[in-house]
Order: C-alpha cells, then sequence, then structure tokens
C-alpha cells in the first residue's frame, strides 16, 4: 500500500451522498452539480440516473465526479428527474457493481435506488434471501433493500418501500427514482442528515444544503425521521411509513463530515467546530505562540481556540489540494512522503514557537504522529495536540468506516492497563493493542509535548444537544441498535403503511 493511501486511510469515510431533483428541465445537470457540492462524502464512485418519463437512463463509474460527468455523459441522460450518489464503501467491495444508483426492472416496475447509510441487519438478510433463492448482483448492503421491495407483496410501491425498511435496522438517507416518481426516505432514527428543498419549481433532495447552495435552490426543511416523500407531477405528500423511535444523529457529521457551510439536523455546522475549538481551549489551555490547524478540516475548531484563547491563529501547514490518487515516489524512501505530498510547513512560522496543534479527530494515529514530527522539524520548540472531539474508542455501524477496534489509538483508553516502554511504543506503527491506551500514551506516541480532547459534555454542548438526540457510538461503546450484532430474524409480513400523515401537499 502507497504512503498516500495509508494517508487517506488514517481518515473517518462517510458512506456516500445523494442528490435528486424532480421536475426541472435540466435535471441530470442539476443532480451533477448536487454531487459535486456532495464530493467530500465519498470520493470512490459516482452515478447518476435520470428519467424522461418513459425509461430510466443510468451512468456510473469509478472515480471522482468532474471527471466521470462529461458533456457528453451529461447528454446521455436526458429527462426532467434524475438522481445521483457519490460513494465511499462501508459495506461492500470497492467496484464498480457496487456503485450507486443501483437500477433494477422488478413486479413493482423499474426504479432506481441510491443510498447513504449502513444497514447491520442486512448481512443476515442476504443469507437468508439467497437461501430463498435470490440472486444478488453486488456485495452492496444497499441491494438487500431491492430484494425485499421486489420480494413484498404490498399493492403499491409506497407501501412495498414502507414493508421492506420496517423489516431492517440501522441507517438509511434513501432516494428511489421511478419514471414518473421520486421517493425520499429517512430512518427512524435519523442518524444521517437529508434535506428537501425547491428550485424554479422543482422539488431537490440532497444530503446536505451545501449542494441546494450551488444551484441556486431554496432549502426548506429536512426529510423527517421516518417520513417518507413522495413526489409525482401532481405535487409532493408526506408519509410516514414507520413508528416513532428515539432520534440518534451522528454526532460526527458535525466534528468532520459534513461540510461547515451546510445546515445539518437544524444547525450550521461552522458554528458547533468553532464552538468545539472555544471549549477545547477553555478544557485544554497551553501557554502558547500560534495556534496551527491541521488543514483543512481543523480549521474552524482552530479558529475557536485562538479566539478564545487569545492566542494568534495561523495557516502554519500548507495543504496541496492537488495531490491524486497515484503519484511517482522517488527510488530513495523519504521519511515521512504521503504526508508531505499533502501538507508543508511554513518554516518561518513556526521557528521557535510554542505550536498548538488543532485537528478534528485521531483514528490510528499514524498521521498525526507524521504531522507533529513535520511540525517539530521545522523548527518549532514546543507541539501541542488539540482534538475537537472525545478519544475514539469504538467502530461505527451506521454508515461510516471507521477501523475495527484494535486498530483504534485511544479504543478503551479507560482501562489503565500499564504504560507501554518506547521501544513497545515504537513497534505500533502498525496496529494497535486496544487495551493499553491512556491518553499520555497516545501523547508519547504521537511525540507532542502535551495532548487535550474535548470531552464528551462539552462536544453535546457544542452542538446544543440538550435532549440526547445524537449518536455517540463511536465515543461510548454503546450502541442505540445492537451493533454488528443487530441482525433482526427474518420475516415475511407484509406492512401496509402503518400511518398515513399528509405533512406537506404542494402543487408544483
Amino acid at each position: 500500500m502507497s504512503s498516500l493511501i495509508q494517508i487517506e486511510n488514517d481518515r473517518f469515510h462517510d458512506y456516500c451522498g445523494v442528490c435528486g431533483v424532480f421536475g426541472h428541465p435540466e435535471a441530470a445537470k442539476l443532480a451533477y452539480l448536487g454531487l459535486y457540492a456532495l464530493q467530500h462524502r465519498g470520493q470512490e464512485s459516482a452515478g447518476i440516473v435520470s428519467s424522461d418519463g418513459c425509461d430510466l437512463h443510468l451512468e456510473k463509474s469509478m472515480g471522482l465526479v468532474a471527471d466521470i460527468f462529461r458533456p457528453e455523459v451529461l447528454a446521455r441522460l436526458p429527462g426532467d428527474a434524475a438522481l445521483g450518489h457519490t460513494r465511499y464503501s462501508t459495506a461492500g467491495d470497492t467496484s464498480l457493481t457496487n456503485a450507486q444508483p443501483i437500477v433494477i426492472d422488478c413486479n413493482k416496475g423499474k426504479l432506481a435506488l441510491g443510498h447513504n447509510g449502513n444497514l447491520p441487519s442486512a448481512a443476515k438478510w442476504r443469507r437468508t434471501l439467497e437461501h430463498r433463492g435470490s440472486i444478488f448482483q453486488t456485495t452492496s448492503d444497499t441491494e438487500v433493500i431491492v430484494h425485499l421491495v421486489a420480494r413484498s407483496q404490498a399493492r403499491n410501491l409506497s407501501s412495498a418501500l414502507a414493508d421492506a425498511l420496517n423489516q431492517l435496522e440501522g441507517a438509511y438517507s434513501l432516494l428511489v427514482l421511478t419514471r414518473d416518481e421520486l421517493y425520499a426516505m429517512r430512518d427512524p432514527r435519523g442518524f444521517r442528515p437529508l434535506a428537501l428543498g425547491r428550485l424554479d419549481g422543482a422539488w431537490i433532495v440532497a444530503s446536505e444544503t451545501c449542494a441546494f447552495d450551488l444551484i441556486g435552490a431554496t432549502y426548506i426543511r429536512d426529510v423527517e425521521p421516518g417520513e417518507m416523500i413522495r413526489i409525482t407531477r401532481a405535487g409532493m405528500e408526506s408519509l410516514r411509513f414507520a413508528a416513532e423511535k428515539p432520534l440518534q444523529h451522528c454526532i460526527f457529521e458535525h466534528v468532520y463530515f459534513s461540510r461547515p457551510d451546510s445546515l445539518v439536523f437544524g444547525r450550521v455546522v461552522e458554528q458547533s467546530r468553532e464552538m468545539l475549538g472555544r471549549l477545547l481551549a477553555r478544557e485544554h489551555p497551553v501557554p502558547a505562540d500560534l495556534v496551527v490547524p491541521v488543514p483543512d478540516s481543523g480549521v474552524p475548531a482552530a479558529i475557536g481556540y485562538a479566539l478564545e484563547s487569545g492566542v494568534p491563529f495561523r495557516m502554519g501547514l500548507i495543504r496541496n489540494h492537488y495531490v491524486g490518487r497515484t503519484f511517482i515516489e522517488p527510488q530513495q524512501a523519504i521519511r515521512d512522503f504521503g504526508v508531505k505530498l499533502k501538507l508543508n510547513p511554513v518554516r518561518g512560522m513556526l521557528k521557535g514557537k510554542r505550536v498548538v496543534l488543532v485537528d478534528d479527530s485521531i483514528v490510528r494515529g499514524t498521521t498525526s504522529r507524521k504531522i507533529v514530527r513535520l511540525v517539530r522539524e521545522a523548527g518549532a520548540t514546543e507541539v501541542h495536540m488539540r482534538i475537537s472531539c472525545p478519544p475514539t474508542i469504538s467502530p461505527c455501524y451506521y454508515g461510516v468506516d471507521t477501523p475495527n477496534r484494535e486498530e483504534l489509538i485511544a479504543a478503551d483508553e479507560s482501562r489503565k492497563r500499564p504504560r507501554l516502554t518506547e521501544a513497545e511504543m515504537e513497534a505500533f506503527e502498525g496496529k494497535l493493542d486496544p487495551r493499553q491506551r491512556t491518553v499520555e500514551e497516545v501523547r508519547r506516541y504521537l511525540g507532542a509535548d502535551s495532548l487535550g480532547y474535548v470531552s464528551l459534555e462539552n462536544l453535546r454542548r457544542a452542538v446544543e444537544d440538550t435532549r440526547g438526540t445524537y449518536c455517540t457510538s463511536c465515543y461510548t461503546g454503546v450502541y442505540p441498535v445492537d451493533g454488528a450484532q443487530a441482525e433482526l430474524d427474518p420475516r415475511t409480513v407484509v406492512h401496509e403503511i402503518p400511518l398515513v400523515t399528509k405533512i406537506q401537499v404542494m402543487p408544483k
């Protein structure tokens, strides 16, 4: 594995982003622009399916949105309705086979699905469905939804979707496009964001509101947890397809995933991150000369830290935004080559300074260690690491690509096992023993002069979580459903939509 790919893997990755358009003559182009704004949610593959009222037209490929959807490709996507998807895999292999949207032609008609989230119960359902004769074309958990919809005995697609989703546990913000309808659904706990907007009489649905900003759409509201929105030529109607459950919004959307210019779960992300920095400065002050972010994700929290502490904010690390997935490495190895490709210190700024280095999270710790070393080698006399979230001790099963527990450097640090020797610390370049991670040991591993994390209490305070509506499983190990073991017993049940509430009906 190349050093650059190792750097990419030492980050959390969101499952994907979705964007739907209904009732606009340039639907595919708008979906493309929406995906372009959502590129941060997935960089492995992207796809768009459009409807001209007669048929569905699909284009998808591996790579980045701007590289895939050239003018000649968009020209093959006619119609006034479209569904776009950009993917980073958490369930299933990295391959074109698993790229979405998934398009099928079944007894419910021809339809396309795009899914943001993860279904822990999908593995058991897949085994059960295969035993019953279903043939799967992908390794993605999303295809389980497709098979459950096709096997449903419900009388219409709305009820078939409700039937399928009520048999699954997990996280899903789901878009479904047919020849003449667009559906938007969100799981009853509301793990992942999904927003509804309007543009020139057309309906727009997207994972984040930053997609609306790019195309000039107006944000209307979020798709509610447990809600199914059905959009047709006649207008939009809202149906509740699932019983209410305690809300569990993913708090990491505010820590890292979402763009800072997005409105997520009713709060501007930039505000949350700046407040995290302010609270971090109150919890872990230190005499210093500069506050330096790890760009780009550490910038808002570093601004907050600087404002609260009075220590000047400086961009002491410059990021190269033009690094691709491949590069030519010199035959003679260069130390920390992957980090140096992406980040370069401003030596004249850092030399002789006490530096507070602010980042959003630490996963395995290998990249953070190299960044600390980079800053120190640039002449900093002290490097104090500050992290704008609590220690990450558990994997996520709801649409976040996290390492196994044994790879998380802070995993189970509260167990206070015997401290490691310097020689043992040097041996931890690979996998880490989660039974022996204390904050002090992580600090020693990183090579920082001090290390401070935001507390869970202050993380909740930063996002204004006064009612306990956020999921914090990655910091606590306590899951709203039974994590990887959340495999419900397969049932052959036909669910008509349990509650039909026309929350909003608006003609085009």
